[in-house]
């Protein structure tokens, strides 16, 4: 699947990754977006470091009133994405990638257009399993939806990013 045509951001100031997720979790299920919705998060460097969001919808009017009731709701929404390369949080399919799942399900399920293995040429086969962690943020690459995943113990896969990071020097 490639992005939808209606895009818009909202920047919550918020500076965390994990805050924004939570974030655009909660508004999502607020908003009740569309199935064919996608909404990412994005890193701003510079003078003021902050994670934004971004709201995508596959048509005008579902953008239209999903930037009305996020103004609702005090947040000012502007056009466009700030980048190219959101990590998708909501998107259609997400919801049903947990557990353990094949990599032809797990395209097949969701927007997910590709799977890569860090290290590893070419594509996993379509039968190798993925042990979501009930975790799955997948990036736009070029207009495509990219899961990037890792060789884990018990010859599985696991998504790149894990769901509970340790901060830097935790045991500090």
């Amino acid at each position: 699947m490639t992005q939808p045509p209606c895009v818009g951001t909202v920047d919550a100031d918020v500076r965390e990754l994990r805050a924004a997720d939570h974030l655009l979790l909660e508004l999502a299920a607020e908003l009740g977006l569309p199935e064919d919705a996608f909404g990412c998060t994005h890193l701003v460097r510079g003078e003021r470091p902050r994670v934004v969001l971004s709201f995508a919808t596959t048509t005008r009017t579902a953008f239209e009133e999903t930037a009305r009731r996020l103004a609702a709701k005090g947040y000012e929404v502007t056009a466009g994405a700030p980048d190219g390369v959101g990590r998708a949080v909501v998107y259609p399919g997400a919801s049903g990638l947990t557990g353990t799942v094949t990599i032809a399900e797990l395209l097949a399920r969701s927007a997910i257009g590709r799977v890569v293995v860090l290290g590893a040429p070419g594509e996993p086969p379509p039968d190798q399993l993925v042990v979501t962690r009930d975790h799955v943020r997948p990036q736009w690459q070029d207009g495509e939806l990219v899961l990037t995943l890792m060789p884990a113990v018990g010859g599985v896969l696991v998504p790149f990013e894990v769901p509970d990071p340790t901060p830097c020097c935790a045991d500090h």
